[in-house]
């Protein structure tokens, strides 16, 4: 074997620790990082899940109550404004049918009136 050959090789050792310790370093760091973003257990997640679903139902339930708060106040302001104009329809209606009751009450006595009147200037009228 020449002199060149412990050489190499060492060399060729010193390479292989160093791709070796990188490595293991790499694996280090991966295994680390890893850990970090790794998913919890499944019992913790399931849990973080169940969690997470309750919020979201509470926050369900207080919006519904919120809206049904709402749509009660409209339905309110809603119906007071309808029997507001319901009972203005009645007045007008009402005015409006005393005054066609006032005309036909005037038109029959203006009726029976002419009536009575041509009645009697026919009694007064000589024969011919």
């Amino acid at each position: 074997m020449s002199a060149q050959e412990p050489i190499t090789r060492a060399e060729t050792g010193t390479e292989l620790s160093t791709r070796l310790t990188y490595f293991l370093i790499g694996g280090t760091i991966g295994a680390i990082i890893a850990l970090l973003f790794a998913p919890k257990p499944g019992r913790e997640l399931r849990s973080d899940l169940a969690d997470a679903t309750r919020r979201g139902v509470d926050r369900t339930r207080e919006a519904a109550a919120q809206l049904g708060a709402k749509a009660g106040e409209y339905y309110s302001t809603a119906a007071q404004k309808a029997s507001e104009l319901a009972e203005a329809a009645r007045e007008a209606a009402a005015r409006k049918g005393e005054q066609i009751s006032a005309a036909i009450e005037a038109g029959k006595q203006a009726y029976v009136e002419e009536k009575r009147r041509t009645e009697l200037s026919g009694a007064f009228e000589p024969e011919s």
